[in-house]
């Protein structure tokens, strides 16, 4: 009964339907890998990487052949969930305190809880790690993470000293709290997942399965290493007329890795499509498939221009396939361009739920091109960028529109003459620059990038920074990380550095301990900076790594929380800062 209502809904599904008109809504099943290309698949080109479950599920789907995300992680992850620029949520970089999303965005499992779903989030979430921005906070029932951008990075404080063991039988954060798994970190994500839906299969529900892979570390169980251990990954290409980068001996490794990991992130999607099957709900499922940005190192990229964290189709160009059974006749190709935030607008309109509407909303529904009904949007403008920090004025910076894209990386104050401008669909590896013989197009264009960027980088949540909460009763202790500390551009495993955190402290007395990257020398002063509350003490432990302060009485306060470690002349920063409100 409920696919036959379902199948009802769908018919009429680019009408206004009330919410009282259906009884029934589809599951929703949303896979994202980290750093895999668009170059990464069988389906998409590649002759040495072996994905036959994705390239399978990519010919039964409707293939977004130009959808685009943001050229790293943190940013195509938060426009995704919000359906919104990354600088509209407060997030503008992978670390240095900028990956942190607004707690006030709406997200598409808060939007989908008006509908009664269940939601899982399991892998990657890389938009905050402390209350109110972690995936339980942000609208999810079940979560599955590590922590940072990545396991293994300074961030992830269970897995960083791990070294190159820590995709294995880690530490991982259940609905907040740390627990350990025996395994290969992509099949236990994927193992939670399935036990996610398999629990959640009466009723409908949201599952977000976010592979950390085939991010760096590049860690493989060695059955998948083997398979590519003896290949060229530059071999096959003689006669493709499409530019194929420069690869020294250290990238052919690294594309060896990550071809094994990613052939085994494709058996575990198999697995999750196979639990569909097994539990008779894929026609009522609509299933996902996408990357979150290009490649991080040099490979096969299908011949375009450029990687990860380049504007360049390189770096923001991506596989993006969906399956709906009940929507749409399966194996459709649609060269319309998309992009992430693309997805929140479309599960609105498929899951027949209110978009937010007290907010800018800059993506749209995909559904009208799904049903082959044509779009007035079809050539809006997408905004790219990317520098650390925050954007600088013309560097690594695009405005597309249409089949033209401008690039910028120039100076701030460059003439539209130092940019570059191509037309996509003549010029679809981006070699050769119109800006010259097109001034006014490239003015036009230059003219509507100037405008976003003032918009978007005067956004609230980048003017006044989403803060974490101290001794909140939803998470004490609260551990402070690097991925979360703002201060000086780059900082990650640094001793002399310096760094904070923006901070929301609730009054009472703490327990504060600061761990650092290795044992500091004794006799000297441990500072704690809250705003104008400064707390200092001698520590005379010997050999240690950590300094504790205790009952430390702290006003509540939004402010920098800023530690040191003064000695020898030397002010070293802490690697992570846990503090626990006691009264």
């Amino acid at each position: 009964m409920r696919s036959i209502i379902f199948a009802l809904f769908l018919v009429l599904t680019i009408q206004e339907i009330s919410l009282s008109q259906i009884a029934s809504r589809p599951n929703v099943v949303l896979i994202i890998t980290d750093d895999q290309g668009y170059g990464d698949l069988g389906v998409t080109g590649n002759p040495h990487i072996q994905t036959p479950v994705i390239d399978k599920f990519a010919r039964e789907s409707i293939r977004f052949n130009n959808f685009y995300v943001s050229p790293v992680c943190a940013p195509t992850r938060s426009s995704l969930m919000t359906g919104r620029y990354s600088l509209r949520t407060g997030v503008r970089d992978t670390y240095n305190g900028g990956a942190i999303m607004a707690s006030s965005e709406v997200t598409i499992p808060e939007m989908l809880k008006q509908a009664d779903y269940k939601t899982g989030a399991f892998g990657k979430w890389h938009l905050g790690d402390n209350y109110p921005s972690r995936p339980n906070d942000q609208g999810f029932d079940e979560s599955l993470i590590h922590l940072s951008g990545g396991m293994g990075q300074v961030g992830d404080i269970t897995t960083w000293f791990k070294g190159d063991r820590s995709y294995f039988d880690p530490v991982l954060w259940h609905n907040g709290k740390q627990e350990a798994y025996q395994g290969y970190c992509s099949d236990i994500f994927a193992e939670q997942a399935i036990d996610f839906i398999d629990n959640n299969q009466n009723q409908p529900f949201f599952c977000y399965l976010a592979f950390n892979a085939p991010h760096t570390p590049l860690q493989v169980p060695d059955q998948y290493y083997q398979m590519y251990k003896d290949i060229d990954p530059t071999s096959g290409f003689e006669r493709d007329k499409r530019p194929f980068p420069e690869m020294n001996e250290r990238d052919k490794e690294d594309a060896r890795k990550v071809y094994a990991m990613v052939t085994n992130i494709d058996d575990n999607v198999g697995k999750v499509l196979s639990k569909l099957d097994e539990l008779g709900i894929s026609e009522n499922t609509i299933v996902i498939f996408m990357t979150d940005n290009g490649p991080q190192q040099r490979r096969y990229v299908a011949g375009m221009r450029g990687k990860k964290g380049d504007v360049y189709r390189g770096g923001v160009r991506v596989p993006f396939y969906l399956r709906a059974p009940l929507l749409s006749s399966r194996n459709k190709d649609i060269e319309t361009t998309a992009a992430h935030i693309d997805i929140l607008p479309t599960l609105s309109q498929i899951c027949n739920v209110e978009l937010p509407n007290d907010r800018p909303i800059d993506g749209k529904s995909l559904v009208p091109l799904i049903m082959g009904e044509e779009v007035p949007w079809a050539n809006r403008s997408l905004f790219f960028y990317w520098t650390r920090r925050y954007p600088e004025l013309y560097n690594n910076i695009a405005l597309q529109k249409g089949s033209y894209k401008l690039v910028g990386n120039t100076a701030y104050n460059a003439p539209v003459e130092n940019f570059e401008l191509f037309d996509i669909d003549k010029d679809p590896y981006e070699q050769n620059n119109l800006v010259t013989s097109n001034k006014v197009q490239s003015a036009n264009l230059k003219a509507e990038l100037d405008k976003t960027y003032k918009e978007l980088i005067n956004s609230g949540n980048i003017v006044n920074p989403p803060q974490i909460a101290v001794g909140s009763e939803f998470e004490n202790p609260v551990t402070l990380n690097r991925n979360d500390a703002d201060g000086e551009r780059g900082i990650w495993a640094q001793e002399e550095i310096f760094g904070k955190w923006n901070v929301s402290i609730r009054e009472g007395s703490y327990n504060i301990k600061f761990k650092f990257v290795k044992p500091v020398e004794a006799g000297g002063q441990m500072y704690l900076e809250t705003g104008p509350v400064v707390n200092q003490m001698k520590n005379t432990a010997t050999d240690s790594d950590i300094i504790e302060m205790k009952n430390v009485d702290l006003p509540k306060i939004n402010c920098e929380l800023i530690p040191f470690y003064s000695v020898s002349g030397k002010r070293i920063f802490p690697l992570w800062v846990e503090l626990e409100k006691i009264n």
